[in-house]
């Protein structure tokens, strides 16, 4: 194995971490998050907050094994560039929109560059 492909996999990782630690935080404060939502005006906050729990858990799942990685990432930019824009867009909010353009870029590797061979979109393209 390359050297690359050990940090693809990291990469990967790593990304997934969040996905997974916020939708572990709406599950578990999903009153919270629901007022927090309905306080930006979103209409059927239960509903979105759900998709959302649903988007990055498997989102997640699509980075740390690597299958079909891309279009994880595609769902999971989408996603970010939605709630960026609802959530960050206030001028107090200038770190969290920063951090989520940072993950986007991340995601965008993703995309461009593929999973590496440490996946099983990697161990189908070397069959």
């Amino acid at each position: 194995m390359r050297t690359e492909d050990f940090l693809a996999l990291a990469g990967r990782l790593l990304l997934a971490l969040i996905f997974l630690a916020s939708a572990f935080g709406k599950i578990t404060n999903f009153d919270g998050t629901l007022k927090f939502m309905e306080a930006h005006g979103l209409p059927m906050a239960a509903l979105l907050c759900a998709c959302a729990i649903a988007l990055e858990a498997l989102g997640a799942v699509t980075l740390i094994l690597g299958c079909v990685t891309r279009w994880g990432a595609v769902a999971l930019v989408g996603f970010l560039a939605v709630t960026t824009w609802v959530f960050h867009s206030a001028p107090d909010q200038r770190i969290a929109l920063l951090k989520n353009l940072a993950i986007m870029g991340g995601l965008l590797q993703v995309i461009a560059f593929g999973p590496g061979e440490l996946s099983l979109d990697g161990r189908e393209k070397a069959r």
